[in-house]
Protein backbone atom coordinates (compact mmCIF):
# COMPACT_ATOMS: atom_id res chain seq x y z
CA UNK A 1 0.00 0.00 0.00
CA UNK A 2 1.28 3.14 -1.17
CA UNK A 3 1.98 5.46 1.70
CA UNK A 4 1.73 8.98 1.89
CA UNK A 5 3.00 12.27 3.44
CA UNK A 6 3.09 15.86 3.50
CA UNK A 7 4.87 16.77 0.27
CA UNK A 8 5.38 20.63 0.83
CA UNK A 9 7.21 22.71 3.91
CA UNK A 10 3.87 23.00 5.77
CA UNK A 11 0.71 22.30 5.19
CA UNK A 12 -1.89 23.86 6.86
CA UNK A 13 -5.32 22.05 8.68
CA UNK A 14 -8.56 23.27 7.78
CA UNK A 15 -11.93 22.27 9.83
CA UNK A 16 -13.30 22.23 6.22
CA UNK A 17 -12.53 23.18 2.61
CA UNK A 18 -14.65 26.06 3.30
CA UNK A 19 -12.68 27.52 6.02
CA UNK A 20 -10.27 28.84 4.67
CA UNK A 21 -10.52 33.15 3.38
CA UNK A 22 -8.69 35.70 1.11
CA UNK A 23 -6.37 36.28 2.78
CA UNK A 24 -5.46 32.49 3.56
CA UNK A 25 -4.45 32.33 -0.61
CA UNK A 26 -0.25 32.01 0.78
CA UNK A 27 -0.97 29.29 3.06
CA UNK A 28 -3.31 27.28 0.59
CA UNK A 29 -1.57 27.68 -2.24
CA UNK A 30 -0.01 24.72 -4.56
CA UNK A 31 3.23 25.66 -2.76
CA UNK A 32 2.48 27.60 0.35
CA UNK A 33 4.24 30.76 1.86
CA UNK A 34 3.91 30.73 5.34
CA UNK A 35 5.89 33.78 5.54
CA UNK A 36 3.77 35.62 2.98
CA UNK A 37 0.83 34.72 4.77
CA UNK A 38 2.25 35.78 8.31
CA UNK A 39 2.59 39.02 7.47
CA UNK A 40 -0.17 39.42 5.39
CA UNK A 41 -2.40 39.29 8.41
CA UNK A 42 -3.49 41.56 11.39
CA UNK A 43 -4.10 40.69 14.70
CA UNK A 44 -7.70 40.15 13.98
CA UNK A 45 -7.02 37.94 10.77
CA UNK A 46 -4.74 35.75 13.36
CA UNK A 47 -8.02 36.00 15.83
CA UNK A 48 -10.52 34.57 13.27
CA UNK A 49 -8.56 31.71 12.65
CA UNK A 50 -10.24 30.29 16.15
CA UNK A 51 -12.65 27.38 14.44
CA UNK A 52 -11.07 27.93 10.84
CA UNK A 53 -7.39 26.24 11.39
CA UNK A 54 -6.51 23.42 13.21
CA UNK A 55 -2.89 22.13 13.34
CA UNK A 56 -0.63 22.54 10.73
CA UNK A 57 1.62 19.39 9.19
CA UNK A 58 5.36 19.37 7.98
CA UNK A 59 6.98 18.08 5.02
CA UNK A 60 7.34 14.17 5.45
CA UNK A 61 4.86 14.10 8.07
CA UNK A 62 2.43 10.96 7.41
CA UNK A 63 -1.11 10.87 6.76
CA UNK A 64 -4.08 9.07 6.55
CA UNK A 65 -6.61 9.66 3.88
CA UNK A 66 -10.09 9.53 5.46
CA UNK A 67 -12.56 11.42 2.46
CA UNK A 68 -12.22 13.06 -0.84
CA UNK A 69 -13.91 16.10 -1.71
CA UNK A 70 -12.86 17.80 -5.03
CA UNK A 71 -8.86 19.01 -4.28
CA UNK A 72 -9.22 18.54 -0.67
CA UNK A 73 -8.50 15.43 1.82
CA UNK A 74 -10.07 14.94 5.09
CA UNK A 75 -7.14 12.66 6.80
CA UNK A 76 -5.76 12.06 10.38
CA UNK A 77 -2.28 12.62 11.26
CA UNK A 78 -0.37 9.74 13.37
CA UNK A 79 2.35 11.65 14.65
CA UNK A 80 -0.05 14.17 16.60
CA UNK A 81 -2.43 11.88 19.21
CA UNK A 82 -5.65 13.47 19.99
CA UNK A 83 -8.67 12.36 21.77
CA UNK A 84 -10.51 13.67 18.81
CA UNK A 85 -9.54 10.26 16.43
CA UNK A 86 -7.44 7.22 17.81
CA UNK A 87 -5.89 7.23 14.49
CA UNK A 88 -4.40 10.42 14.67
CA UNK A 89 -5.65 14.57 14.73
CA UNK A 90 -8.36 14.94 12.13
CA UNK A 91 -8.68 17.87 9.83
CA UNK A 92 -8.82 18.62 6.26
CA UNK A 93 -5.95 19.65 3.83
CA UNK A 94 -5.50 20.43 0.22
CA UNK A 95 -4.56 17.56 -2.35
CA UNK A 96 -2.16 19.21 -3.88
CA UNK A 97 -0.17 18.92 -0.43
CA UNK A 98 0.37 15.45 -0.07
CA UNK A 99 2.96 13.84 -2.13
CA UNK A 100 4.19 9.61 -1.86
CA UNK A 101 6.44 9.04 1.15
CA UNK A 102 10.23 8.49 0.82
CA UNK A 103 11.65 5.61 2.11
CA UNK A 104 14.24 6.00 5.72
CA UNK A 105 16.95 3.67 4.81
CA UNK A 106 19.46 5.03 6.55
CA UNK A 107 18.10 6.91 9.69
CA UNK A 108 16.81 10.64 9.33
CA UNK A 109 17.98 13.89 9.92
CA UNK A 110 15.57 16.48 12.11
CA UNK A 111 15.89 20.51 11.29
CA UNK A 112 16.67 21.98 14.74
CA UNK A 113 16.69 25.60 13.72
CA UNK A 114 13.25 27.68 13.39
CA UNK A 115 13.43 27.79 9.85
CA UNK A 116 16.55 26.65 7.24
CA UNK A 117 16.83 26.69 3.82
CA UNK A 118 17.23 23.46 1.94
CA UNK A 119 18.80 23.44 -1.38
CA UNK A 120 17.23 21.20 -4.65
CA UNK A 121 17.75 20.45 -8.22
CA UNK A 122 14.22 22.60 -8.76
CA UNK A 123 12.42 24.92 -6.16
CA UNK A 124 14.75 25.66 -3.24
CA UNK A 125 12.99 24.99 -0.05
CA UNK A 126 12.59 26.78 3.09
CA UNK A 127 12.12 23.55 6.35
CA UNK A 128 10.27 24.48 9.62
CA UNK A 129 12.07 23.10 12.99
CA UNK A 130 10.95 19.93 13.65
CA UNK A 131 10.73 18.41 10.03
CA UNK A 132 12.34 14.46 9.85
CA UNK A 133 13.38 13.64 6.42
CA UNK A 134 15.47 9.88 5.62
CA UNK A 135 19.17 10.52 5.10
CA UNK A 136 19.95 10.42 1.57
CA UNK A 137 21.62 7.37 -0.35
CA UNK A 138 25.07 7.76 1.60
CA UNK A 139 24.26 6.76 5.06
CA UNK A 140 27.68 8.81 6.23
CA UNK A 141 26.43 12.15 4.59
CA UNK A 142 24.24 14.27 7.08
CA UNK A 143 23.99 16.95 4.52
CA UNK A 144 21.18 15.20 2.66
CA UNK A 145 18.00 13.93 2.72
CA UNK A 146 15.47 12.61 0.45
CA UNK A 147 12.46 14.46 -0.22
CA UNK A 148 8.47 12.90 -0.36
CA UNK A 149 7.90 12.44 -4.01
CA UNK A 150 11.12 11.88 -5.01
CA UNK A 151 14.54 13.90 -5.40
CA UNK A 152 16.67 14.70 -2.55
CA UNK A 153 17.74 18.40 -1.01
CA UNK A 154 20.76 19.56 0.45
CA UNK A 155 20.67 20.89 3.96
CA UNK A 156 23.18 23.05 6.38
CA UNK A 157 24.72 20.34 8.32
CA UNK A 158 24.81 23.01 11.26
CA UNK A 159 20.76 23.31 10.90
CA UNK A 160 20.43 19.44 11.35
CA UNK A 161 20.83 16.42 13.76
CA UNK A 162 20.62 12.82 13.31
CA UNK A 163 16.74 12.11 14.73
CA UNK A 164 16.76 10.49 18.01
CA UNK A 165 14.88 10.19 21.83
CA UNK A 166 15.98 11.80 24.45
CA UNK A 167 17.19 15.19 24.98
CA UNK A 168 18.16 16.55 28.84
CA UNK A 169 15.83 19.07 30.12
CA UNK A 170 18.51 21.77 29.28
CA UNK A 171 18.54 20.86 25.76
CA UNK A 172 14.94 21.11 25.72
CA UNK A 173 14.68 24.63 27.26
CA UNK A 174 17.51 25.96 25.01
CA UNK A 175 16.18 24.62 22.17
CA UNK A 176 12.62 26.11 22.96
CA UNK A 177 14.29 29.18 23.75
CA UNK A 178 15.18 29.97 19.97
CA UNK A 179 11.37 30.85 19.51
CA UNK A 180 11.02 33.94 21.79
CA UNK A 181 9.37 36.55 20.21
CA UNK A 182 8.10 34.65 17.38
CA UNK A 183 4.27 35.34 16.21
CA UNK A 184 1.22 33.12 17.82
CA UNK A 185 -0.61 31.72 15.60
CA UNK A 186 -3.61 29.10 16.73
CA UNK A 187 -3.22 26.14 15.02
CA UNK A 188 0.46 26.61 14.52
CA UNK A 189 2.75 23.86 14.60
CA UNK A 190 5.94 24.87 12.50
CA UNK A 191 8.60 27.62 12.69
CA UNK A 192 6.58 30.67 10.83
CA UNK A 193 4.26 30.66 13.86
CA UNK A 194 2.94 28.58 17.23
CA UNK A 195 0.10 28.05 19.66
CA UNK A 196 0.85 27.24 23.28
CA UNK A 197 0.53 23.16 22.62
CA UNK A 198 1.72 23.06 18.96
CA UNK A 199 4.92 24.92 20.89
CA UNK A 200 5.26 21.92 23.16
CA UNK A 201 4.23 19.08 20.98
CA UNK A 202 6.63 20.30 18.16
CA UNK A 203 9.91 21.18 20.27
CA UNK A 204 9.37 17.64 21.98
CA UNK A 205 9.37 16.21 18.48
CA UNK A 206 12.62 17.59 17.24
CA UNK A 207 13.40 15.11 20.58
CA UNK A 208 12.09 11.88 19.13
CA UNK A 209 8.96 12.01 21.79
CA UNK A 210 5.02 11.78 20.19
CA UNK A 211 3.31 14.44 22.28
CA UNK A 212 -0.35 15.00 22.25
CA UNK A 213 -1.12 18.03 19.80
CA UNK A 214 -3.88 19.65 22.54
CA UNK A 215 -3.23 21.06 25.83
CA UNK A 216 -5.46 18.93 27.34
CA UNK A 217 -4.68 15.73 25.82
CA UNK A 218 -1.41 16.61 26.71
CA UNK A 219 -1.92 17.18 30.16
CA UNK A 220 -4.17 13.85 30.21
CA UNK A 221 -1.11 11.82 29.03
CA UNK A 222 1.92 13.15 30.64
CA UNK A 223 3.43 11.69 33.95
CA UNK A 224 2.61 14.24 36.92
CA UNK A 225 4.61 15.89 38.28
CA UNK A 226 3.64 18.29 41.58
CA UNK A 227 3.74 21.94 40.99
CA UNK A 228 5.73 22.50 43.57
CA UNK A 229 8.80 20.16 42.20
CA UNK A 230 8.37 20.91 38.60
CA UNK A 231 11.38 22.40 36.73
CA UNK A 232 13.11 23.48 33.32
CA UNK A 233 11.45 21.14 30.66
CA UNK A 234 8.31 20.17 32.35
CA UNK A 235 4.74 21.27 31.91
CA UNK A 236 2.79 23.65 33.47
CA UNK A 237 -1.09 23.42 32.52
CA UNK A 238 -3.33 26.21 32.91
CA UNK A 239 -7.44 26.29 33.03
CA UNK A 240 -10.29 27.80 34.63
CA UNK A 241 -12.22 25.64 37.53
CA UNK A 242 -14.88 22.88 36.01
CA UNK A 243 -13.33 23.39 32.23
CA UNK A 244 -10.58 21.56 30.54
CA UNK A 245 -7.06 23.13 30.18
CA UNK A 246 -6.38 25.76 28.22
CA UNK A 247 -2.92 26.53 27.94
CA UNK A 248 0.56 24.77 28.48
CA UNK A 249 3.91 26.00 28.39
CA UNK A 250 7.63 24.92 29.64
CA UNK A 251 8.51 25.70 32.85
CA UNK A 252 11.90 27.35 33.44
CA UNK A 253 12.55 27.94 36.74
CA UNK A 254 14.18 25.30 39.52
CA UNK A 255 12.19 23.37 41.20
CA UNK A 256 10.84 24.63 44.49
CA UNK A 257 11.86 28.10 43.72
CA UNK A 258 10.08 30.94 44.77
CA UNK A 259 9.15 32.89 41.64
CA UNK A 260 7.93 29.86 38.67
CA UNK A 261 8.27 31.11 35.26
CA UNK A 262 6.92 29.93 32.22
CA UNK A 263 8.45 29.98 28.19
CA UNK A 264 4.97 29.66 26.37
CA UNK A 265 3.08 30.81 23.31
CA UNK A 266 0.74 33.55 24.72
CA UNK A 267 -2.70 34.48 23.00
CA UNK A 268 -2.96 35.99 19.71
CA UNK A 269 -1.36 39.11 18.97
CA UNK A 270 1.80 38.34 21.27
CA UNK A 271 4.79 36.47 20.76
CA UNK A 272 6.92 33.61 22.75
CA UNK A 273 7.70 34.89 25.54
CA UNK A 274 9.93 33.30 28.67
CA UNK A 275 8.10 35.59 31.70
CA UNK A 276 7.27 35.21 35.45
CA UNK A 277 3.81 33.65 36.89
CA UNK A 278 1.56 36.68 38.26
CA UNK A 279 -1.84 37.59 38.71
CA UNK A 280 -4.35 35.80 36.82
CA UNK A 281 -1.83 32.90 34.84
CA UNK A 282 -0.61 31.98 38.03
CA UNK A 283 -4.30 31.78 39.61
CA UNK A 284 -4.70 29.00 36.87
CA UNK A 285 -1.97 27.32 36.90
CA UNK A 286 -3.70 23.89 37.78
CA UNK A 287 -1.01 21.14 37.18
CA UNK A 288 2.27 19.98 35.92
CA UNK A 289 3.84 16.82 34.06
CA UNK A 290 6.55 15.57 31.76
CA UNK A 291 7.46 12.84 29.24
CA UNK A 292 10.02 10.47 29.87
CA UNK A 293 12.80 11.51 32.25
CA UNK A 294 14.97 14.78 31.15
Amino acid sequence: MTELTVGVPVATVWAGPDAPRGVDAPAVADFPDLGAWSAAMTTRDRLDLHGRTLTQALLGEPIDVVAEHGDWLQVVLPWQPSSLDRRGYPGWLRRAHVAVAAVAACGSLVVTVPVTRARTAGRPLRLSYGTLLPVGDDPADDTVARLPGGGSARLDPTHVARAASGGHADELVASARQFLGLGYLWGGTCGWGLDCSGFVHLVHRRFGRTVARDAFDQAAAADTVDVGDAGPGDAYFFGSPGRRISHVGFATNQPGAAQRTLLHAPESGRRVEDTPLTGDREATLVAAGRWEAQ
